[in-house]
């Protein structure tokens, strides 16, 4: 009878570790699809600032912050970089990984090109964001679909 007892235990055991192993498979399915973000920081003098928040945005750049800021350099220096104007406009943009060549040429034609337009532009790698609906506003990107792992 103890025997059987033991036989019981040890199948009730066999079973509940096979039922957990699925469940400890299981990992999370709901992935975003879709390109990677990265900041864009532009650093442009503070009366050209809105030209090139209007210029950012017209590459579908949901969200944009401008700081303004004033340049530490001394007056030599900067008439020898050729900056005379010492205030400036930071401008932080969330954009789309596979826009940034596109954007990075337009701001160096821009900054070549334009009177007083000269500036700085890089970008910085975003890890993370928090939930798909900021993901989809950061990259202005409303059809956004999550893929299942199969």
């Amino acid at each position: 009878m103890a025997e059987n007892t033991n036989k019981t235990k040890r199948m009730r055991l066999a079973s509940i570790r096979q039922e957990k192993k699925p469940a400890e498979q299981k990992q999370n399915t709901n992935t975003v699809t879709s390109n990677r973000l990265e900041l864009l920081v532009t650093i442009v003098s503070r009366k050209k600032a809105e030209y090139y928040t209007d210029l950012i945005q017209s590459l579908d750049v949901n969200m944009q912050v401008t700081a303004f800021g004033h340049g530490t350099a001394d007056a030599k220096m900067l008439v020898y970089l050729g900056l005379a104007d010492s205030d400036k406009a930071v401008i932080f943009s969330v954009i789309q990984q596979n826009k940034i060549p596109s954007a990075m040429n337009l701001l160096e034609d821009k900054f070549k090109t334009i009177k007083d337009g000269k500036g700085v532009a890089f970008t910085i790698p975003l890890t993370s964001v928090i939930g798909t609906l900021i993901f989809r506003f950061l990259s202005n990107n409303r059809m956004t679909v999550k893929e299942e792992n199969k």
